[in-house]
């Protein structure tokens, strides 16, 4: 069966169209707000690769006009599966900018509703961190962190935990003042995510698809080992959604 979607994501940012352009359209810049490790070889015709965990996508670039437009996507598997992702950036008085970001594709199979939420949720969080980072960071460069904790099969005890962990009653509301690794504030909570800005990080706790709590980092203090920090946050995870 499948299902054919179109999102579609609108934010005003204080940051100017290059600097959003820095941020969407260089590797970089992609690292400190996506997720995990992120080349981009630019220009029509050029290609945006990831790598997060096992996951290595790779994505042609059809529109590439700097700093208002740039478009990528997947190639249609077999099965009909694809996505694109187009970014437009408006300038505005003052050297603001208005982002907008439209994610299209398809998705197979007759159980694309799980898949959907996650996707839905997971793209939500992306572009809040895309617009906190242009709005916070702009200028600085992130060092991606990615762990995995254990299987979560009580997720609502699970979100329970962590908001225990951030020194809060229960689960974590957007606009909670926490402590982790400094002061900070819930920036977004959905189903699927949890964000939380400090000083120098965005930490990112996401429901992983049928399966663990994964911590999806961005750490912009100087000397940052990401060895190190993956090996503390996977046993952080362990405490805490073990």
């Amino acid at each position: 069966m499948g299902h054919e979607f179109e999102l579609t994501d609108v934010a005003e940012t204080g940051a100017t169209p290059e600097q959003v352009w820095e941020a969407i359209a260089t590797g970089p810049g992609i690292d400190s707000w996506f997720m995990g490790r992120n080349e981009v070889d630019g220009g029509p015709g050029g290609t945006v690769r990831g790598a997060f965990g096992g996951y290595r996508p790779e994505y042609g670039i059809s529109a590439w006009e700097p700093p208002g437009k740039l478009a990528y996507g997947s190639g249609t598997a077999p099965d009909g599966r694809r996505i694109a992702y187009e970014f437009l950036v408006e300038g505005r008085d003052g050297g603001s900018s208005v982002i907008r970001c439209v994610t299209s594709g398809f998705l197979p199979g007759d159980d694309w509703e799980d898949e959907f939420e996650a996707m839905t949720a997971g793209g939500a969080l992306f572009f809040r961190t895309l617009v906190e980072y242009v709005t916070h960071f702009a200028g600085r460069t992130a060092v991606p962190v990615t762990a995995f904790g254990p299987p979560v099969g009580d997720w609502d005890r699970a979100w329970g935990r962590l908001g225990e962990a951030l020194g809060l009653p229960a689960r974590p509301a957007e606009g909670d003042r926490v402590r982790l690794g400094g002061e900070g504030v819930v920036y977004l909570v959905n189903d699927q995510a949890v964000g939380v800005r400090t000083e120098d990080a965005m930490f990112r706790f996401l429901r992983g698809f049928r399966g663990p709590m994964v911590a999806s980092h961005h750490l912009f203090a100087p000397g940052t080992d990401p060895g190190t920090e993956e090996k503390t946050w996977g046993d952080w995870l362990d405490r805490v959604a073990g």
